[in-house]
């Protein structure tokens, strides 16, 4: 039983009680409808109250049905039963209603909800629109700005902008089913609102399509899905319901099938298989109740704001009082940050600043749960580092090296109980970034590894379990990402050509951009380590540009050169004449943006094929989130080894060889020629 009726005097209560987030599957649709057929026919019955037991309202379609044919009541024509039910509806909403949740809510005559309810529209992250009235009623209900804004985003709203905006009726304080038997009760005694399917759509600006437009292209950056939900918008702004309404459901059965929405639902799968992989079911994670962080520079302070943003108590550890000073400016900073922009208020900025204990006293830590250290990249300081914590710290409080490049086997040596140390790969900046990349050791305890999986979902970022390799698996990729970057101005191409390219592929900038603004000093220290190992960068080209001191936007030029207070790149005639003098003996060709994106993007296959082979990554799913949510891999695509499944690994193959045999590339790895017989990413022995 997914549904519960219960009369309140001349009140009908409907309780959705469909666990864990009262999806809308096939047998809550017909519950619904039955419902609404029985109380229409019961005249004792004056109104209705909808409410979800549980922590949400519905939270949107069933999972489980996605990709399956879909079973009646149909969605549509349930929104549309509710609607126009001769006993009006109110849906009283708590946690939040999305998707189809809120085109339910939309057939409701009314909506309430608890303070902290959110509201939204998400399925453009899926690659779909609102498949159920969704763009057709809520423009009629909150003009079409709102709307556009909320379709095409698929960002949820806080009920206190819903109440200011008219999507929600009330903000129902203490008991939410009181509250809304109270207000759908006094709504019968007074003149009721027309169903929205009855109301018109608020005219806008003449000029209010083709600017939103503009601005929904330059944000969606090659996915569909969102132009497609503005125009589901439009068309309900300028057609009658039922024209709109069938246009919207077509939209909605187009995209359903897409390449975009088949390669975005894969994501989404991907990611929620993250958060709890099956190599660690049934072992218990620590508890983390407190955490500290060793180090209050850039990537240390985006740690603790972090650790912070989730409510666990941080003690900041640096080497002495000016260090531990400037560590609790950069945390004031990111949350003052966060002030301007909206994100908190300053009430909550104080209490998560007051949750910080700065000192220079290991000690302190005798009693504390993580320990993150997040000090200079040198192992040598590391280590001393560990050896502090080792002496002070309880036997079993996990303590994590967050390091980009360096073997946390070495980091680890010489601690007590290294059952206890794990590494953990934050992404700059770190309370920003989604992706954790989770690095155990050969002695790290599986405890261990799953307390690191419950951090990261206290955290809401999204883990991945890496193996031990230089630069685990996003900097191992990054690294061919860059070396075949520079391969291409060898060859002919130029900087802005090359970033233009990675950017209609769908990257958010491209791989030159990227450079200037993370700062080229960085890489040259990873390659001088590479070479101290024995090993020879490729990056001819850098090498130069770091040996005059162009280090990007920071030191005014790198790749481009940057006027003074403004970060737009600017072609440079120094990187031209260093690039014709290293390209020199090299043959050059006409590059178009398929040819470029296909010698950036290809490579990373390959090398992320060798990953896989190597068991640093143990899904090819690991590698796309390690891409997407690291590095800008654009979502839509499914992530880099869905995108090369899609393309054909065996194209890929013959691509490559071509690459190859013009010193563009390295030849296919053995993996990826046995992967092109299946089509699919394979494990080998």
């Amino acid at each position: 039983m997914t549904l519960i009726i219960e009369r309140k005097g001349d009140v009908a209560v409907v309780t959705i009680d469909n666990p864990p987030v009262n999806a809308l599957s096939q047998a809550l649709r017909q519950d619904l409808w039955d419902a609404a057929e029985s109380i229409d026919a019961d005249p004792s019955v004056g109104a209705v109250v909808l409410i979800c037991g549980g922590r949400t309202f519905i939270a949107g379609a069933d999972v489980n049905e996605f990709g399956k044919p879909p079973m009646p009541p149909h969605l549509p024509d349930l929104v549309a039963r509710i609607e126009m039910a001769t006993k009006p509806w109110t849906a009283a909403i708590h946690g939040s209603a999305l998707g189809g949740g809120l085109e339910v809510a939309l057939g409701c005559r009314f909506r309430v909800a608890v303070p902290k309810a959110s509201i939204g529209l998400p399925e453009v992250r899926l690659g779909i629109v609102p498949g159920a009235g969704g763009t057709v009623r809520l423009p009629r209900l909150v003009g079409p700005a709102l709307a556009a804004e909320m379709v095409t985003t698929g960002m949820p709203v806080t009920a206190q902008k819903a109440r200011s905006q008219g999507l929600i009726d009330a903000i129902i304080e203490g008991d939410l089913e009181k509250g809304a038997i109270d207000f759908a009760r006094a709504a019968i005694s007074q003149s009721l609102p027309l169903p929205l399917r009855q109301r018109g759509v608020p005219a806008v600006d003449a000029t209010f399509w083709e600017t939103t437009s503009k601005t929904v292209a330059g944000r969606a950056k090659g996915e569909d899905a969102p132009l497609r939900a503005l125009g589901c918008v439009r068309k309900a702004s300028e057609a009658d319901f039922e024209t709109a309404m069938a246009f919207e459901r077509q939209t909605f059965l187009e995209l359903r099938g897409s390449p975009q929405a088949a390669a975005l639902r894969h994501v989404f799968f991907a990611e929620r298989a993250a958060l709890r992989p099956p190599e660690l079911a049934g072992v218990e994670p620590r508890s983390i109740r407190s955490a500290a962080v060793i180090g209050g520079g850039t990537m240390g302070a985006g740690i603790a704001a972090a650790l912070r943003d989730a409510g666990l108590p941080v003690t900041l550890v640096e080497r002495d009082e000016p260090a531990v000073e400037r560590g609790l400016s950069n945390l004031r900073s990111i949350f003052e940050s966060a002030v301007k922009r909206g994100k908190i208020s300053s009430e909550t900025a104080a209490e998560r600043l007051s949750g910080i204990v700065g000192t220079t006293d290991y000690s302190l830590l005798a009693r504390v749960d993580v320990i993150i250290e997040a000090v200079f990249e040198d192992i040598d300081v590391k280590r001393e580092v560990f050896g502090k914590l080792s002496a002070v710290c309880r036997p079993d409080a996990v303590l994590a090296t967050n390091t980009s490049y360096l073997d946390p086997e070495q980091i680890a040596a010489h601690i007590k109980c290294p059952e206890r140390f794990i590494g953990l790969h934050f992404f700059s900046p770190a309370h920003v970034m989604k992706l954790l990349e989770i690095v155990p050791t050969a002695k790290t305890a599986p405890a261990t590894l799953a307390t690191g999986f419950a951090l990261a979902r206290m955290l809401s970022k999204i883990p991945v379990r890496a193996g031990i390799c230089d630069g685990f698996i996003g900097n191992r990729i990054l690294k061919v990402t860059r070396a075949q970057a520079e391969r291409l101005l060898l060859a002919g191409a130029t900087p802005q050509a090359v970033d233009q390219a990675m950017r209609s592929f769908g990257l958010p900038m491209g791989p030159f951009e990227a450079q200037d603004l993370g700062g080229l000093d960085i890489a040259a220290f990873q390659r001088k380590a590479a070479r101290a190992r024995g090993e020879t960068p490729f990056a001819p080209i850098a090498e130069r540009l770091c040996a005059l001191e162009r280090f990007g936007q920071k030191s005014g030029g790198g790749w481009f050169d940057y006027a003074k207070g403004d970060r737009t790149p600017k072609q440079s005639e120094v990187v031209a004449d260093i690039i014709a003098g290293e390209a020199r003996e090299t043959p050059q060709r006409a590059w178009d943006e398929a040819g470029i994106i296909d010698c950036v993007v290809l490579p990373m296959v390959n090398e992320a094929s060798k990953i896989l082979n190597e068991k640093v990554a143990l899904r090819a799913e690991d590698i796309d989130l390690v891409e997407i949510h690291g590095y800008g891999f654009p979502r839509w695509r499914g992530g880099l080894m869905h995108y090369a499944e899609g393309r054909g690994i065996a194209n890929i193959v013959a691509s490559l060889e071509e690459l190859a045999a013009e010193g563009l590339a390295e030849p296919p790895s053995d993996l990826l020629c046995r992967c092109a017989e299946s089509g699919q990413f394979v494990f080998t022995d």
